[in-house]
């Protein structure tokens, strides 16, 4: 138990950042998702 404490506070704050930085990345590829979907339409009216 003494050897696994200082492992999980090493990659726990890493988790933590990575976890953030997928939830930020998701929001963002749902946006250029939504714009793909969109293009078709968009050049149909051009």
């Amino acid at each position: 138990m003494e050897q696994i404490m200082p492992f999980i506070q090493d990659v726990g704050f890493p988790i933590a950042v990575t976890f953030y930085l997928l939830y930020r990345i998701e929001t963002k590829l749902d946006g250029v998702i939504q714009s793909i979907q969109t293009l078709p339409e968009k050049m149909r009216e051009s």
